[in-house]
């Protein structure tokens, strides 16, 4: 799925059974997978998972990562290995590639179930953020959308002008 593919829109509330599994509505999901079925689930801002289609993810990543190699090799951040290394873990812990149970189901994995902070059987919104969908925690999701809406006109217009 590329920018330029029909958006990925609507909000879902959903449960997160005893298992860590959520099922995710078929009108975001399908659009996701439709160019390949690997996907990425990310790390976003607390309280908030992403998932990415893998052809879309990887390229972003990766070029993050080669411009950060080509300056590590040219000696570029010698003076800045603390900023690397904070970097670095950022980058072993931010994402996972992951496969989707029977029926599009997602299973939390350990590690993105404390950031998401969710509990089995607690309810989380399933939002479509246009070229991912996110996985909200209510309360991280209610705090994220009171303060954005206000820009909600401003946003609109500076990316359609």
């Amino acid at each position: 799925m590329a920018i330029e593919s029909d958006l990925l829109l609507g909000e879902f509330s959903r449960t997160l059974d005893e298992r860590y599994r959520l099922g995710l509505p078929s009108e975001l999901l399908e659009p996701l997978v439709s160019q390949g079925e690997e996907i990425v689930l990310a790390k976003e801002r607390a309280g908030c998972l992403s998932l990415w289609n893998a052809l879309v993810w990887k390229p972003r990543i990766d070029a993050a990562v080669d411009v950060l190699r080509s300056k590590l090799a040219a000696g570029v951040l010698a003076q800045r290995v603390d900023q690397v290394q904070s970097l670095g873990r950022l980058l072993s812990t931010r994402h996972r590639t992951i496969s989707f149970a029977g029926r599009g189901r997602l299973v939390v994995p350990d590690g993105f179930r404390e950031f998401l902070g969710v509990e089995p059987g607690g309810d989380l919104f399933v939002v479509g953020a246009a070229v991912c969908i996110e996985l909200w925690n209510p309360n991280a999701w209610s705090a994220f959308i009171t303060n954005e809406m206000p820009d909600f006109r401003r946003q609109i217009d500076e990316l359609t002008v």
